[in-house]
């Protein structure tokens, strides 16, 4: 007995199939990682062809922002934080970090995705999520040096942040102005970024 070749296009019977392709994405970026997701595999899961995930999401990237969910997509938000270059490019990303997370209709979404870290599906996406769609094209677009190293303690910085600022309430954190928040912090984020570390 053979088994029946993959169903090319829509499924039968399935009005959402944009829907159901956006399912198992999540589950499989949640599940293994970024690195060990293809189309390929979220087309098997979602039951169509890889065309059609190209179709509806196009790269593989786009597929993994639609999944996030994100309010703004950091490809766009974070290029003037690239084309400033290295030079206050600790105090350009600080800014951002502020305005998007001070604004009410992207910080909420946003909360839900922080939040998740606690789940054990969660930790997986949002180490992609912030780390591959967000850090990493700032650190090749500025052309660091040692980004794995430095990387990393950028997100430390901006996550800690927001686990105290946004989720805790901490105080002072919890109501300092965007400006002190980029008074206090574009420094350390540009000696992680292009200063000496040990």
């Amino acid at each position: 007995m053979t088994s029946a070749a993959p169903r090319r296009g829509r499924r039968p019977g399935a009005p959402d199939t944009r829907a159901a392709i956006l399912a198992a994405a999540r589950s499989l970026f949640a599940s293994a990682g970024y690195a060990g997701t293809s189309v390929r595999s979220v087309a098997a899961a979602a039951g169509v062809d890889a065309a059609l995930v190209h179709h509806y999401f196009g790269t593989k990237d786009d597929l993994f922002i639609a999944a996030l969910e994100l309010p703004v997509d950091p490809r766009v938000v974070t290029r003037p934080v690239i084309e400033g270059g290295p030079d206050g490019a600790g105090e350009r990303l600080m800014r951002l970090f502020a305005a998007v997370w001070d604004d009410e209709h992207t910080r909420t979404p946003l909360l839900a995705l922080v939040r998740g870290i606690l789940e054990p599906e969660g930790q997986q996406l949002v180490q992609d999520g912030f780390l591959r769609m967000v850090l990493q094209p700032v650190g090749a677009g500025l052309g660091i040096d040692d980004p794995d190293r430095r990387l990393p303690l950028v997100a430390s910085q901006l996550v800690g942040i927001v686990v105290l600022r946004h989720v805790i309430g901490l105080e002072p954190l919890a109501s300092m102005s965007a400006d002190d928040l980029v008074a206090v912090y574009a420094p350390t984020l540009q000696r992680y970024l292009t200063g000496p570390l040990p």
